[in-house]
């Protein structure tokens, strides 16, 4: 397969594709050890939208390998994990930063935020939310200890590698870099960085 363009998502912004069935997509960790916040919406409703906690019962586990399809509110198959170069560490469990997460982490006025980043991308689409879903965030490394205790280490996903999924309906997706920059979430350095869409296929709009 070719691929039809490669899009760029900036450090601390988002992006909303529309996306046929059947097309593959690719997300590169271009400078490696930045999260990246993604979720996808039924284009044809988008009140269906990709659902952690129903995909990690349908998984039957915390972190998605290859193989594993992602599944909506409405337990259908959405996304399915084809290929991963990039260690294969990430997150289920974490909901999108908000400007109320970097409140509590001390910062004071507004901050770059995922959850800001969903929205602003689907208005430019056209689209509307009236929710935030916990998005897969791929790349991040927060995976519960043996006490069940959450902590939150750099990304291991060296630069250049990537995530390849495949879309069983069409969709709506939507990819943040994450802005996090109190925290080690987008590696030691707190320094949010550019990734990159690779999408296979017919180009989206």
């Amino acid at each position: 397969m070719t691929i039809s363009e490669t899009f760029l998502v900036r450090a601390r912004e988002g992006r909303a594709f529309r996306v046929a069935a059947g097309t593959d997509v690719r997300v590169v960790n271009t400078h490696g050890t930045q999260v990246v916040d993604t979720w996808a919406f039924n284009a044809a409703d988008p009140a269906e939208f990709m659902s952690m906690e129903h995909s990690r019962l349908h998984m039957g586990r915390l972190n998605p390998i290859v193989g594993d399809a992602l599944v909506t509110n409405f337990r259908r198959p959405v996304l399915t994990l084809k290929e991963d170069t990039s260690g294969g560490v990430h997150d289920t469990l974490l909901a999108a930063c908000d400007q109320y997460r970097y409140e509590l982490l001390g910062y004071s006025g507004k901050h770059d935020n995922c959850t800001d980043n969903l929205h602003a991308a689907l208005h430019e689409i056209g689209l509307h939310v009236p929710l935030t879903p916990a998005p897969l965030n791929l790349f991040e490394n927060s995976m519960p200890d043996a006490n069940g205790l959450i902590t939150i280490k750099p990304p291991i996903s060296p630069p250049g590698s990537h995530v390849a999924l495949r879309t069983e309906i069409d969709l709506v997706l939507v990819f943040s870099a994450c802005p996090q920059d109190m925290a080690p979430t987008n590696g030691a350095a707190m320094r949010p960085c550019d990734v990159h869409i690779q999408i296979f296929g017919p180009t989206p709009s």
